[in-house]
């Protein structure tokens, strides 16, 4: 059985303030405190943003060794792509660097817009892509149950590529929970199930949401056998609003535990 890394969809929030980080806690040190507490993290800003080899550098100096990142692909490679992709690729590529180099890369994530259908086009993107990650550990996230094949699954499979197992809520078109594996390392998502907001709400409003714990124990038993399929599992939330993310990572920490399920040092 692998080992699990639980931790959270971003760190640098200023409503966690107060329900996570100690007030008066400046927004530079926030990291350090959150590597206190979590083995991992997943970086979004990069989705906004290419990342840069000087700020990963600076954000692993603050965290101790053995501390990992997940890194999700700039947007310009999933949600707004076009003819320059490659030369975008290679920019998100050589800013990651540090992450290889210190031996800090959890996995890249390239996360797929509901928009992105099941069609031939999108299909030899993919492939295409996908490619250019060949020597990282790579996952795919669809948004959109048309991926949700064999075929598709057999695909990653051959280019060892993970496919991110997601939680969201229970509506039309999205992923059903199902507990995939295709690589040797998997991945888990927990983006809430706020059907009110998902498709309306903006980013905040859309990831309102606090897991009970009668449902994360639903989840167990697919973490069980994802871990058994597995090296090593990544577990982030995503349901940031006021900290609930943080909360329902402890939660899921705590319940693992109980059950004498291995987790990270």
């Amino acid at each position: 059985m692998g080992k699990y890394y639980i931790g959270t969809s971003g760190y640098s929030y200023n409503d966690w303030v107060g329900p996570f980080y100690q007030e008066g806690t400046k927004q530079s040190d926030f990291l350090s405190y959150y590597a206190s507490h979590f083995p991992f993290v997943e970086l979004n800003f990069s989705y906004y943003r290419q990342p840069s080899a000087h700020m990963l550098s600076r954000m692993i100096d603050k965290t101790p060794a053995g501390f990992f990142f997940s890194i999700k692909a700039h947007q310009s490679l999933t949600h707004q792509v076009t003819a320059d992709w490659g030369k975008e690729t290679d920019t998100f590529l050589k800013g990651i660097t540090p992450l290889l180099t210190e031996n800090r890369l959890a996995a890249v994530l390239l996360q797929f817009p509901y928009s992105f259908h099941y069609t031939a086009e999108n299909r030899k993107y993919l492939a295409d892509l996908c490619s250019r990650f060949s020597e990282l550990p790579t996952l795919v996230e669809f948004r959109n149950r048309e991926w949700q094949k064999e075929e598709v699954y057999n695909g990653l499979r051959e280019r060892n590529l993970g496919l991110v197992v997601t939680d969201s809520p229970d509506l039309k078109g999205l992923p059903f929970p199902e507990a995939i594996v295709t690589s040797s390392y998997g991945y888990i998502r927990f983006h809430g199930r706020n059907r009110k907001n998902w498709w309306h709400g903006d980013s905040e409003s859309r990831y309102d949401y606090l897991y009970s714990e009668e449902e994360l124990e639903e989840w167990i038993p697919k973490i069980a056998y994802i871990l058994g399929k597995t090296t090593v599992l990544f577990i982030a939330f995503n349901n940031h609003r006021k900290g609930q993310a943080v909360q329902n990572a402890i939660q899921l920490q705590r319940l693992l535990k109980e059950r004498e399920m291995e987790v990270s040092s």
